[in-house]
């Protein structure tokens, strides 16, 4: 009797109701007001307002201009100093420290896609392919000076060394920066083995693009003078060789060096503000006094040999070149420490919005700038001295600060983070805040 009891009682295998599938991953969205970082976005902020201190330069004048101080002539006291300030605090630095950011973005991005059970790779190549094609018809259609190409097609590269450990990371990052450093200074050493006539060539061409001639200055300023298809020739001429030659000399290495450095602090949480005040304030310390003493040497070395080009632009060159480096950490240990101390809290608001709407704020810059310089606009350009562009600089801060808080009361995202976020997910995003 119990055993037809228990007979009866079992449960057949057959019976047996299948458990319910799993439910799918959450959609790979992009990430909300409460998800974000206060140090990624004020270090943003920060980052993209001091770009524009050398920007500006390149927007006003002739490119020459932009590296070598005297490629005009000589300037007058007050240029001095404000050249003198610019290059400081700012000449790499700000390049430096958004390079570093924008690496560990891709982790950032990478991390939260594959939290989400999603697969990073197809959305982080669609992403930066819609950043190069921006990057495309920034530089060609707007301004020669465009990064975002080179963001877009290093970002692809170090998207691949992901997965290293940051001590890796650091080290492929250390023998990529030294790469263009040895190359330039080679290049200097090795003028004089060249053959007569194919050296004399190399050191015409060289010297004509550090200190260009009189007519040279006067076509190019007459050019940007003019209208919008009258400026053409000289954007197209000025943006192809930014994105070839300065990209895979220079540009190139550097930015793909600082993008993986980004990586490993990021996985190491410095830059997330997840670090130690004792990391930041030997990082602010160590940074500055190494960074600040090798580009003051550099400065007096510079003006020691009046800038001449097979000096300055080989030789010269190489105390920015690393003490940026440092000047960059230092900064970023400065805004770290800042977050943690919750000092000015009016003004880290105003200042994490300019960040959260970098990439509008670094285009807005552009648009703003060109129309002001070039003969489409106002035609301003090579008549504007280096004291008046930082007047106008200092009137951009204040407008970015002022209106990016304003923006983002009413609409989630800056314009253009909304487009690369829609191209990215090929999904129109909700833009209005509710």
């Amino acid at each position: 009797m119990s055993d037809q009891h228990e007979s009866s009682d079992a449960i057949r295998p057959d019976t047996l109701v299948p458990p319910p599938p799993p439910p799918p991953p959450p959609p790979a969205n992009p990430v909300t007001g409460a998800e974000r970082i206060e140090t990624l976005d004020l270090l943003r902020g920060f980052a993209v307002l001091g770009i524009l201190v050398m920007n500006i330069g390149a927007y006003a004048q002739v490119g020459a201009a932009y590296m070598n101080p005297l490629a005009l002539g000589l300037p007058n006291t007050v240029d001095w100093i404000v050249w003198t300030t610019n290059h400081l605090l700012a000449d790499f630095k700000f390049m430096t420290l958004f390079s570093v950011l924008f690496g560990a973005g891709i982790m950032l991005f990478a991390t939260r896609v594959e939290a989400r059970g999603h697969k990073p790779a197809g959305l982080h190549y669609r992403r930066m392919f819609w950043l190069w094609l921006i990057g495309m018809v920034h530089g060609y259609i707007f301004w020669w000076g465009d990064i975002l190409v080179a963001y877009a097609t290093c970002g692809a590269i170090v998207f691949l060394f992901r997965k290293l450990r940051p001590r890796t990371l650091v080290i492929v990052a250390v023998l990529m920066i030294l790469g263009p450093s040895l190359l330039l200074a080679g290049f200097g050493l090795g003028l004089d083995k060249l053959p007569e006539e194919i050296g004399e060539e190399v050191r015409t061409e060289t010297a004509a693009g550090w200190s260009p001639s009189e007519e040279a200055i006067a076509e190019e300023t007459e050019a940007y003078r003019g209208n919008w298809l009258e400026q053409m020739p000289q954007r197209a001429k000025s943006t192809a060789e930014s994105q070839f030659g300065a990209f895979f000399f220079v540009t190139g290495p550097r930015v793909t060096a600082l993008m993986l450095i980004g990586m490993a602090l990021f996985k190491l949480g410095v830059i997330t503000g997840a670090a130690s005040r004792r990391i930041y304030k030997l990082m602010m310390a160590v940074g500055w006094l190494v960074g600040f003493t090798l580009v003051v040497m550099g400065v007096f070395y510079n003006h020691s040999v009046s800038f001449i080009w097979n000096k300055s632009m080989l030789f010269g060159i190489q105390f920015n070149y690393w003490g940026s480096l440092f000047v960059a950490a230092g900064y970023l240990g400065m805004i770290a420490m800042w977050v943690k101390s919750g000092g000015l809290p009016a003004l880290r608001e105003r200042l994490g919005a300019v960040g959260r709407m970098a990439f509008t704020n670094y285009l807005m810059h552009t648009l703003v700038f060109t129309t002001v310089f070039y003969g489409h606009g106002l035609g301003l350009f090579g008549s504007v001295g280096r004291w008046q562009q930082a007047v106008l600089v200092v009137v951009m801060f204040g407008l970015q600060l002022w209106l990016s808080p304003i923006w983002l009361k009413h609409f989630r995202f800056g314009p253009m983070e909304w487009v690369w976020r829609s191209l990215t997910y090929w999904q129109r995003q909700p833009m209005r805040r509710v």
